[in-house]
């Protein structure tokens, strides 16, 4: 049981990695200033990461072994769901700052993830994602409050967008770690991020130009390198080891890191107010993490969706196996795509 626990512990820290990493993306934007349009920054950002994370894990042959039948559909909307959240995260960014943009993208994840995931899984949500997810609404809300300064209805819309598709992928990604193996994530990741390029190929090839300019190719290297390929690497990794719902609370650490970051590189002002929101956004994200760090105590959350576990939900079963008991077998007509 320990062990199980120090495993998720570590899952934890890794996807907590990638999301300060994830942080980083709106500032750069904002610091380097690209004439780049954000749908050709992302499609940049999705081929140089999906190169580097594939040189690294993709392995043709095993991934020639893998049951494409029932991975297929899950990496389809991981496909879709990366390419949308690139263009729309970028663009909110754009309009709105890195600060708000990334606040109200990753308010909304946890959300997102816990309905995405009670839907297509069966996860269940726990107190711990209720009050979370409460904190982020109510941090996002205070972050909306006026404060003088006009708000962009469209730039909020297209950060609330990328926020669903956060919480899309990751469920699905999580699918896809629970019907294959934790080892084949990563490359999978890779193959998402290559394809969802080539969806926003054709801003990717209108905006060929400004990659030329040194800010704009440095920070191509930048979110392709380290907050794609390595980023999506920790996550990916992480996420085989806990489960969906604490992930997407997990990347709340993500907008906080982004607001740290444009507060004392950028100079974006928060109201008191924004602080507030987000002060309630940490406490959502520790309410989640606190249970896998008390000693001497079974976590109900790993419990239930250990890795075995996770795989017999992604598979069609409705409930998990009884505690100390065997998990019944899997006929044929209960495998779901």
């Amino acid at each position: 049981m320990a062990t199980r626990k120090n495993d998720s512990v570590f899952g934890a820290s890794l996807v907590l990695m990638a999301a300060v990493l994830w942080g980083t993306v709106g500032p750069a934007q904002v610091l380097a200033s690209s004439p780049m349009t954000p749908a050709a920054l992302g499609g940049w950002r999705l081929l140089a990461g999906g190169l580097v994370l594939g040189a690294f894990t993709v392995r043709p042959k095993k991934l020639r072994a893998l049951p494409m039948r029932m991975v297929l559909p899950s990496l389809l909307i991981c496909v879709f769901s990366t390419a949308l959240y690139q263009a729309a995260f970028l663009s909110a960014v754009a309009r709105t700052g890195a600060a708000l943009a990334t606040v109200v993208a990753l308010g909304t994840a946890p959300a997102a993830t816990g309905l995405s995931a009670r839907w297509v899984t069966g996860e269940r949500m726990g107190a711990g994602w209720l009050v979370s997810t409460v904190a982020a609404v109510a941090g996002c809300a205070l972050l909306l409050v006026p404060d003088g300064a006009r708000v962009d209805a469209i730039g909020l819309l297209l950060a609330v967008t990328a926020g669903t598709c956060y919480g899309l992928y990751t469920v699905f990604a999580k699918k896809l770690a629970a019907t294959t193996s934790a080892a084949h994530l990563p490359a999978l990741s890779a193959l998402t991020l290559l394809v969802g390029s080539v969806l926003l190929l054709p801003w990717l090839v209108r905006g060929t130009v400004p990659v030329h300019d040194g800010t704009t190719f440095a920070l191509i290297a930048w979110l392709g390198v380290v907050t794609t390929a390595a980023a999506y690497w920790l996550f990916s990794t992480g996420l085989s080891r806990v489960g969906a719902t604490t992930a997407g609370t997990l990347s709340l650490a993500e907008p906080l890191a982004a607001a740290l970051i444009a507060l004392l590189l950028l100079h974006e002002q928060l109201s008191p107010l924004a602080w507030s929101g987000c002060a309630l956004i940490l406490l959502g994200m520790m309410t989640m993490c606190l249970p896998m760090l008390s000693p001497g105590r079974s976590s109900i959350r790993t419990r239930k969706f250990s890795p075995d576990t996770d795989r017999t939900l992604a598979l069609g079963s409705e409930s998990p196996p009884p505690e100390g008991g065997t998990k019944p077998p899997l006929s044929a007509h209960s495998l779901k795509p």
